[in-house]
């Protein structure tokens, strides 16, 4: 694991980082030095997460937020504002999934999935932006997915979401670049989580045969690109979506 010791004392926020890719980029974050800033719907499991990577030797806060609701995100970045005066780093991470096919998906399906992972992306990204541009600098990094590139049946919302984030990520990098900051987006592929353990055989060996890697990806798998988008090795890349896919883009 190579050492990014620009990200000591670095103020990380990590939305929907109570578990999975988000969870593992901030515990990743915490091990390289930044004091990492934990948030979900549930205070306790952001708490819990915050709690065990102090364990660690890390630092951390846990915070419960909302990220479809404007005034819940301002609320958080006020106290974390308040209590370290800057943020350096922004992973917008949460996102959920309804999937259905086009004639069954509800109208609410539609909406919450568009609301939490693409309006959560703007209403963080807004609510920092202030603080960021007042410092000339700072790294926005937007998760969003190769079903945003390629589209998936079934995945008509998840996949307008995350393209949606693609764009967002364009047009923010443009308005921002003039003020030092950068902002670009993580497109994972299939990434090895409880969902893909559950999968039949059958249907995994049909996934893992479109990809050239032969293998679903890891969580660290994001959390590495996350980490060098992060850095100052980064810092004349913007406006860029990396695909962590093992190759399955390329190949369909």
């Amino acid at each position: 694991m190579t050492t990014h010791t620009s990200f000591q004392d670095k103020i990380v926020l990590v939305t929907g980082s109570t578990r999975g890719i988000g969870k593992t980029v901030a515990e990743r974050f915490a091990a390289e030095g930044a004091c990492v800033q934990i948030t979900g719907r549930n205070e306790a499991q952001a708490k819990a997460v915050a709690e065990a990577i102090a364990a660690n030797g890390g630092r951390a806060d846990g915070y419960s937020c909302d990220v479809t609701n404007g005034a819940d995100v301002q609320e958080i970045v006020a106290k974390i504002l308040d209590k370290y005066s800057r943020i350096d780093i922004v992973i917008n991470n949460a996102g959920i999934t309804k999937d259905n096919l086009l004639l069954r998906m509800s109208e609410e399906d539609w909406n919450d999935v568009l609301k939490i992972n693409l309006g959560g992306v703007f209403q963080v990204s807004k609510a920092v932006s202030k603080a960021m541009l007042k410092a000339k600098s700072g790294k926005i990094i937007n998760i969003s997915s190769i079903i945003g590139i390629q589209g998936n049946a079934g995945q008509v919302n998840y996949a307008a979401s995350k393209a949606g984030i693609i764009a967002f990520t364009k047009s923010l990098a443009q308005e921002y670049g003039a003020r030092g900051i950068t902002v670009n987006a993580v497109a994972p592929g299939y990434i090895q989580t409880d969902m893909t353990e559950q999968l039949k055989e059958e249907a995994r060996s049909a996934l893992l045969a479109k990809i050239p890697l032969g293998r679903f990806g890891e969580a660290d798998d994001v959390a590495d690109v996350c980490l060098f988008l992060a850095s100052e090795a980064a810092d004349y890349i913007t406006g860029q979506t990396i695909i962590v896919d093992g190759g399955m883009a390329v190949s369909s």
